[in-house]
């Protein structure tokens, strides 16, 4: 039985990897896509992206020189794959009970993960990647796109438990006649922003990180989350409310 029929192989039908985003089963296939994954994060971290090769990949991964080139092309290839696999993950957003608590929760992730040295130079790396490569970064967007997907969660139990708005469409409104009509039933006009809620936890933790180079400590995560907190009761991440009415899906 070939490669191809045992593990699933991720290649497309001209043998490149995967688009971003693309998952493919379990198998052989996986463990070796995994250990190549293993190979670019360990020299994204220790040369960056300008000095990551092919040559380093293969001796650190065990994987053919020839079968890399074969199934992602190059270097972009390899670091974009090595984005894509990372989104598979099991990741879950919090779930406190609260929606301060989840935002604080969330917060607490971005510093505990950058408090881990192995953690944040390769976290970094990838980052780093994207202002160098335009197929790394439309990986990482993507991956942040899925995890901004995941966090839907934390809207929708904060609308139910009343903490944050529901969309007016969500809500069965009184007979016109008897319903009087007043500046709050304006207040809501659409949809919350997750992605945009979440962008706002973690963009202060991020800019101390990688713009002024600044420790973060739980302080200034939680710091995030209250001001995240008090945006999004105001409006501020509603799609259509004149408070949010500057969020786009870019912000």
């Amino acid at each position: 039985m070939n490669e191809d029929a045992a593990g699933g192989d991720p290649r497309t039908t001209d043998g490149s990897a995967p688009a971003p985003g693309t998952r493919r089963p379990g198998g052989r296939t996986a463990r070796t896509r995994a250990a190549v994954r293993d190979a670019v994060l360990a020299g994204l971290t220790e040369h960056g992206y300008p000095g990551l090769t092919v040559e380093y990949v293969a001796e650190h991964s065990g994987v053919h020189k020839t079968t890399l080139y074969r199934r992602w092309k190059d270097i972009e290839g390899l670091v974009a794959d090595a984005l894509d696999l990372a989104g598979g993950d099991e990741w879950t957003p919090p779930d406190t009970g609260s929606l301060e608590g989840d935002l604080r929760a969330l917060a607490r992730e971005v510093v505990a993960s950058f408090a881990d040295p192995a953690v944040a130079a390769s976290g970094s790396a990838m980052i780093a990647a994207g202002f160098q490569s335009e197929r790394a970064a439309a990986a990482l967007r993507g991956y942040y796109t899925e995890r901004f997907a995941r966090c839907e969660t934390i809207v929708e139990r904060a609308v139910l438990r009343g903490e944050l708005p529901a969309p007016p469409e969500a809500v069965p409104s009184p007979p016109a006649d008897t319903r009087a009509h007043t500046a709050s039933d304006t207040a809501v006009s659409g949809a919350i922003d997750a992605g945009a809620l979440v962008r706002s936890v973690s963009a202060p933790l991020f800019f101390r990180l990688f713009i002024t180079r600044e420790p973060v400590e739980a302080a200034q995560a939680d710091q995030a989350a209250a001001a995240t907190l008090a945006a999004a009761r105001a409006g501020a991440f509603t799609l259509g409310s004149a408070a949010g009415s500057t969020q786009g899906t870019g912000s």
